[in-house]
């Protein structure tokens, strides 16, 4: 299962972590949202390092890294930013860029 991530614990969990790690920006009333969610729990059940954040309750992160638009997913890799991606993305094309960065 995908971490819930929170401004508690991002640090810890996204920054301080060597490997790169896929987060999920998304929010409960988002369409896409949900539509992007299996593929995100799928890569979290298959070992990849995945957290969601939920903007409604953590705005904060939200606005730390300027998301727009959701679902936002980006790959933070050694505590930076390397990948963004805005919509609807497929598992395979997560799949094939945390395998690229790993």
């Amino acid at each position: 299962m995908a971490k819930n991530i929170t401004v508690d614990n991002f640090e810890k969990e996204v920054l301080q972590t060597a490997g790169p790690v896929l987060v999920d920006f998304w929010a409960t009333w988002c369409g896409p949202c949900r539509m992007q969610g299996p593929a995100v729990e799928k890569l979290a059940e298959e070992g990849y390092n995945v957290g969601k954040i939920n903007v409604d309750d953590e705005g904060e992160l939200a606005e730390r890294y300027h998301v727009m638009n959701i679902p936002t997913l980006i790959i933070f890799k050694n505590g930076e930013e390397k990948e963004r991606m805005v919509g609807v993305q497929s598992k395979d094309l997560l799949e094939s860029k945390l395998k690229a960065l790993a």
